[in-house]
């Protein structure tokens, strides 16, 4: 067993886990974010994808050990004071999900996306995320929520981690 401390959401944990444990499976079996879905566990869809210090990650890829010291934020974590982060509120306005099940890692990914460039082409917002995959929406409507996000300025693309939010609570187990 190897000893992490993560703060995922706002909320820092000291957790025992095995060294091969993935950080999809962390967050969902042990700290019940669910909201981060297993998709296809190669990488390939960007379901689970989740923020790490700031950056987006697909959290199938990674380690919970590799995790340790980091910030993580879930598309759980981005509701504040029960307001939807504008990339949700975008994605919502814009009917860009059908079935839901990319929807979390496509607002990870477009977050990340407006954080590095927060005036997108549609040309720009499409390369930026071919690594998440969908196959309901035709992609339009998931296009127009990230031109509505971009249009809110470069605080559209806030993440926690880069608000520098501080940890509300340790959980030891």
């Amino acid at each position: 067993m190897a000893r992490i401390e993560v703060t995922v959401d706002g909320v820092r944990y000291v957790d025992e886990v095995e060294p091969r444990l993935l950080l999809v499976h962390y967050l969902r079996e042990r700290l019940g974010k669910v909201g981060t879905p297993i998709g296809c566990d190669t990488s390939n869809c960007g379901a689970c994808t989740v923020h790490i210090d700031g950056s987006s990650a697909k959290s199938c890829t990674v380690l919970a050990v590799q995790a340790d010291g980091t910030e993580v934020t879930t598309v759980e974590g981005l509701v504040r004071d029960g307001e939807l982060h504008p990339v949700q509120q975008a994605f919502h306005d814009n009917h860009a999900l059908q079935c839901g099940f990319c929807t979390p890692g496509m607002i990870m990914a477009s977050i990340d996306l407006l954080n590095e460039n927060p005036e997108p082409t549609d040309e720009e917002i499409r390369h930026g995320l071919e690594g998440n995959l969908c196959r309901c929406t035709g992609y339009q409507n998931i296009v127009r929520a990230v031109r509505q996000a971009a249009g809110g300025g470069p605080a559209a693309g806030r993440s926690p981690a880069a608000e520098g939010s501080p940890a509300a609570a340790e959980v030891t187990a």
